[in-house]
């Protein structure tokens, strides 16, 4: 598997994968067109298009944060999915960034969000926080009750919100 950082909007793979991140994630968990194109010119943000093949089979979003990366978005291609390329993605994740903070819909919303809470859980990742709210991504969208999942246990949980609200969310 290739893991290229995509450093401008105009990059070919941008559409595909913001065309595909509108349709996997419902209107409140996503951004718009602009807010999505203004992610490249922020020094914390990564966008990762993940390669098997010469094919796009997925990709990141990543915030480099104080002293851990917040993983904002994690899609594998619906026609890529169910082929492991997940666990090789989560493995990448842990190669490359010892701690990893990332939010997910809590596993009694439905069979995709215990599928996806199992899946993290098989991949290393614990549950941290149950009371976490997820920021509006602007007008019109709404706050979201989430679940906060790390692979390590932050010092001061509430710091570490905070700077993801106050970052990522601003």
């Amino acid at each position: 598997m290739e893991f290229l950082q995509i450093t401008s909007p105009e990059d070919y793979r941008v559409q595909e994968i913001f065309n595909s991140y509108c349709s996997t994630f419902p209107e409140d968990e996503r951004r718009d067109w602009n807010k999505f194109k203004n992610l490249f010119s922020n020094s914390n943000v990564k966008i990762i298009s993940v390669l098997h093949e010469s094919k796009t089979v997925g990709y990141l979003i990543l915030w480099e944060l104080s002293n851990y990366v917040f993983v904002e978005h994690f899609e594998v291609f619906e026609e890529f999915r169910s082929q492991k390329f997940g666990s090789h993605i989560t493995g990448y994740l842990f190669e490359n960034y010892p701690r990893i903070i990332l939010e997910i819909e809590p596993e009694h919303l439905g069979e995709d969000a215990k599928r996806r809470y199992s899946f993290y859980q098989r991949n290393g990742f614990k549950l941290l926080d149950e009371m976490y709210v997820q920021p509006s991504y602007g007008e019109g969208k709404k706050p979201l009750d989430l679940w906060l999942l790390s692979n390590y246990t932050p010092e001061n949980l509430k710091e570490v919100k905070d700077e993801i609200y106050d970052i990522v969310y601003h």
